[in-house]
């Protein structure tokens, strides 16, 4: 007689959202401590680019591999070797000595990252149901805003501290304790869970995928560097032909009933289609914003690491607030007309911004950038609640895991670009103009112009999707009795 599923309790809830923060603590942390970092280990804009890069990217192309790998193993089991793979890297992010060896060692988080993220959400799936499902996984959605005041506040103390001399590392240092205590009680309040049957890992797609993203993130980030010259544009040659190939394998995997990484026949449906669109633009948009505004903060305008983080509190401040309480509010409205207003919450906060730099240049202060960074996190928020629900809209319910995962690998690919398509920016104004305010405002005019893109699209999608609606009022009303 086989016994009851073990049921995951608060502790084991706790112990894995302790991991969850762990990870989206360490994605905002590093931005506090960029500045300190290229100081210390003689690091460029390019060198900063791909370290935070790395982590973005491998997290991308591991993810789907993290959760097949859960669902064939035991998720608790995946979710321990996680752990500890992430601390063994906090430690050896901790005592680089180079930059090129940040950069390995941060890669490493990223595929530790990527395998613990889905064993956190498929547990909770797994093992609990009802108000106690629905208040784990809003605890879940909550963790970003949490982890981005905890990161901002926690890194800036951390390095102006500079406790036993360590500085920056200490950002990185802090993780061991944390991971140490999450191996320690896991085995005992996290139940052990897996998938119904093995899933074998797509190994072809995800090394395509890999070789994809390297491809436009590498010359890209070497290019202000290089001067864009014909060896780093030859770098982004085989972008179009690994693309091909790419779709060539995904399709041939799923005409074979097999369980590709990126499936074709999703492509197909309009709203995945909308939904890639939203990550490959704001995500980008996002994780490349973060890393301009740390360093115009904190090389261009010598806020020390705790001022530059505790100027950006009011962000993540409201964030939390409007993905807490402000979406749930607002649970009614049609997707695409949140989408929309957070686009254009998000686009004021741009302007006011720039606005704002060019005023107070070159003594910008947490007071005086609060109206601009409220705007700007409050309408992040009210996109990313909109991401997976206007995503996954026409997607079948026996399609929902992959579409998810699929979204997924999309957004964290554009997370781990962003750094590098906007630094490019960032390096390439720098590099002529030599100030960094110039560099900074010019970064995030970018992104103003890829949100004006984003609003466009939706406007168009919410057109076209009313013109048949009233193609059907005016048939009514002309036709006959």
């Amino acid at each position: 007689m086989s016994s009851a599923p073990i049921r995951l309790g608060q502790v084991g809830l706790m112990i894995l959202l302790a991991g969850q923060l762990l990870l989206q603590l360490d994605f905002s942390i590093i931005n506090v401590g960029l500045a300190a970092i290229a100081v210390s280990l003689k690091a460029g804009e390019t060198e900063l680019e791909l370290f935070v890069s790395a982590y973005g990217v491998a997290f991308a192309i591991c993810l789907a591999m993290g959760a097949r790998l859960g669902d064939n193993f035991g998720r608790r089991r995946m979710f321990g070797v996680a752990v500890l793979m992430f601390c063994l890297a906090s430690l050896l992010c901790g005592v680089a000595t180079s930059v090129t060896f940040l950069i390995i060692a941060r890669a490493l988080q990223g595929f530790a990252a990527a395998l613990m993220v889905p064993q956190v959400l498929a547990t909770i799936h797994v093992s609990l149901s009802g108000r106690d499902h629905a208040r784990a996984v809003a605890l879940y959605g909550a963790i970003g805003g949490i982890a981005f005041i905890i990161g901002q506040v926690l890194g800036g103390f951390l390095i102006s501290a500079d406790i036993a001399g360590s500085g920056w590392r200490s950002i990185f240092l802090i993780n061991l304790p944390i991971c140490i205590l999450i191996l320690v009680s896991m085995c005992r309040y996290v139940p052990e869970t897996r998938g119904h049957r093995k899933v074998p890992v797509d190994w072809s797609g995800m090394v395509t995928l890999a070789l994809l993203t390297l491809s436009v993130l590498v010359p890209t980030a070497l290019g202000p560097s290089l001067h864009w010259n014909w060896l780093c544009l030859l770098g982004f040659v085989p972008t179009l032909p690994l693309a091909a190939l790419l779709w060539r394998i995904q399709r041939v995997k799923e005409e074979r009933g097999a369980f590709p990484i990126l499936p074709p026949s999703l492509t197909r449906i309009s709203s995945m289609r909308f939904g890639g669109l939203i990550a490959i633009i704001f995500f980008t948009s996002w994780s490349g914003f973060m890393f301009v505004i740390a360093l115009t903060l904190q090389a261009g305008a010598g806020l020390t690491p705790l001022q530059s983080g505790n100027a950006l509190i009011a962000l993540g401040g409201s964030y939390f607030v409007s993905a807490v309480f402000v979406t749930r509010k607002l649970a009614g409205m049609r997707r695409e007309a949140m989408l929309v207003t957070g686009c254009l919450i998000q686009m004021t906060g741009l302007v006011l911004l720039i606005v704002t730099l060019d005023l107070v240049w070159p003594q910008p202060s947490i007071i005086n950038l609060i109206p601009s960074t409220v705007l700007i996190g409050f309408g992040q928020a009210l996109i990313v609640n909109c991401f997976y629900r206007l995503g996954l809209a026409d997607v079948p319910h026996e399609h929902a895991g992959a579409g998810s995962a699929m979204l997924a690998t999309m957004q964290q690919v554009s997370l781990g670009l962003g750094p590098a398509i906007l630094g490019a920016v960032f390096a390439q104004v720098l590099q002529y103009s030599n100030h960094y305010q110039a560099a900074g405002m010019t970064a995030i005019a970018v992104e103003l112009v890829l949100m004006v893109i984003l609003l466009a699209a939706t406007l168009r999608r919410l057109a076209r999707e009313r013109a048949p609606a009233e193609e059907i009022d005016e048939a009514l009303i002309v036709a006959p009795d």
